[in-house]
């Protein structure tokens, strides 16, 4: 696991006006090191919140896998709180909806590849050629770096969730319901996932866009997880259960109970998946007892007659 400067914290709770970010992270049993990175932190004087985690492929031909899921988590740590200030802005909602669904993914790509590179080049040994520069991406200089990548950002009047390769995006309603929305409905084969480091990694990034019209139809619980926690199940209605139950506890006793319970429990599930097992998640914590989110006061207008909808980069809507 590698901390990520700035972020809110790269374990523990994290608290703003009315979102509660929990993060946690637990090496997977007779591993060296950790492949999975977590970012998480809130939007300076907004009720809004970042998210990402990244899991490092971790095989021999991928060499620094963690260094490519460290670079990730930071560049959507950036680019995400870049997007929040464009939905918390003036941008007209067609003009941010195609910046989610075209240009968020062409950029993460792109920035990601100029950096891997870059440290490729820094740490360069051996008589093989240098890896290419940015405008000249060959795939092998890529492949030592792949990771997948979750990431979600959550203003008064938007969610956005990005995923590209394998692991969970969790979303709870008020009401307890709970929805995986970039779900692709296939399992993955083996340890085979799309990744950063694929061809065209822009285009097989899957994006939920989810307007937020009314206080209630705010998410109570938004819960990125890598796939060493959804593995540790035998089905989804398992990872389900997972979900279910932590909403709950963080209603019945608060989100510092949950903080402290949160280690145990995904060394519970490392143990069983064998895999890094991180989880990032934001809370409502303006919920109330009856699980309805207040309505605040101050917060930016909400995008109206857009319907939620989920796509990937070469999806038609």
């Amino acid at each position: 696991m590698v901390t990520v400067p700035g972020a809110a914290e790269a374990t523990g709770l994290s608290s703003g006006d009315h979102w509660r970010i929990l993060c946690e992270h637990v090496m997977g049993p007779h591993k060296k090191n950790y492949q999975d990175c977590v970012y998480a932190d809130l939007v300076p004087g907004q009720d809004a919140a970042v998210l990402a985690v990244a899991d490092g492929h971790g095989s021999a031909a991928h060499a620094h896998s963690d260094v490519g899921a460290r670079y990730a988590v930071e560049i959507f740590g950036r680019l995400g709180k870049e997007f929040a200030e464009r939905a918390l802005g003036s941008l007209p909602l067609p003009r941010l909806k195609a910046d989610a669904r075209d240009r968020m993914p062409r950029e993460l790509v792109r920035v990601w590849q100029d950096e891997v590179l870059e440290h490729a080049r820094r740490n360069a040994t051996g008589p093989g050629p240098a890896p290419s520069a940015p405008e000249g991406v060959r795939q092998q200089d890529l492949v030592p770096y792949g990771t997948t990548l979750i990431g979600a950002v959550i203003t008064p009047g938007l969610l956005v969730g990005w995923q590209l390769g394998d692991g969970e995006l969790a979303m709870v309603d008020p009401r307890g319901k709970i929805r995986l929305p970039l779900d692709s409905g296939r399992p993955e084969l083996g340890d085979e996932t799309d990744s950063l480091c694929s061809r065209q990694a822009w285009d097989l990034m899957r994006v939920h866009w989810s307007p937020i019209t009314a206080a209630d139809s705010s998410p109570a619980l938004v819960l990125l997880s890598t796939d060493g926690l959804s593995k540790s199940f035998v089905d989804r209605q398992g990872y389900q259960d997972f979900v279910r139950g932590t909403y709950e506890r963080l209603r019945e006793q608060g989100p510092s109970a949950v903080a402290d319970d949160l280690p145990k429990w995904l060394a519970q599930a490392a143990k069983y998946s064998g895999d890094d097992t991180t989880v990032a998640a934001a809370w409502r914590a303006a919920a109330g007892p009856s699980g309805t989110a207040e309505s605040t006061s101050g917060t930016a207008a909400s995008p109206s007659g857009t319907a939620a909808s989920t796509w990937t980069g070469t999806e038609e809507e």
